[in-house]
């Protein structure tokens, strides 16, 4: 099974890029051990802020047609999501408004688990459920959702895992879901 796991975040220090590697790490070890899991990072798609004007001008940037094949190559999805001001970072937002005017199912109808922490006690809510509300209409499967509060209080920063039990069965659950 192909996964493609990314942070919608474009934070070299995105607590949401060490939630998802870990997450990818259990599932890789415990869960579907024979699992192909390619991590993105969303830095590699930069691209100017989408507008209907540049799009007439330029057409879709090649970045976004790479992305959506790597969604596409998928065959499920990992995605732990950023949450600034309570929506998407802009980053994500403006890859994934590019993504959307090749396919409306910018998904591609793959399965998906995502995922959303933040240093307080939130979790990252917001955006989460956002994201869960939104995606089925961009053709994901949403199997499971977790939000991690107090991130920094939950995870261990130097060994890079969960320590609390009852979040790391949640998000073992969670992940469960994609086999």
């Amino acid at each position: 099974m192909r996964i493609l796991a990314f942070a919608a975040s474009n934070s070299s220090k995105s607590i949401n890029k060490q939630l998802v590697a870990h997450a990818a790490d259990v599932l890789k070890a415990d869960i579907i051990t024979d699992a192909d899991i390619e991590m993105l990072d969303i830095n590699d798609y930069e691209m100017p802020i989408y507008s209907s004007d540049r799009e007439e001008a330029g057409g879709i940037p090649d970045l976004a047609h790479q992305f959506a094949a790597k969604i596409g190559a998928a065959d499920a999805l990992l995605i732990s999501f950023a949450e600034h001001n309570g929506y998407y970072s802009a980053a994500y937002k403006n890859l994934f408004d590019w993504t959307s005017r090749i396919d409306g199912k910018v998904y591609q109808d793959k399965p998906m688990v995502i995922l959303a922490t933040s240093p307080g006690p939130g979790g990252a809510a917001s955006v989460l459920g956002s994201a869960k509300t939104s995606a089925p209409y961009f053709g994901a499967d949403v199997k499971a959702d977790l939000s991690v509060a107090s991130f920094y209080d939950v995870f261990d920063m130097e060994n890079g895992r969960i320590k609390d039990a009852d979040i790391q069965a949640k998000l073992e659950a969670a992940l469960a879901t994609l086999k």
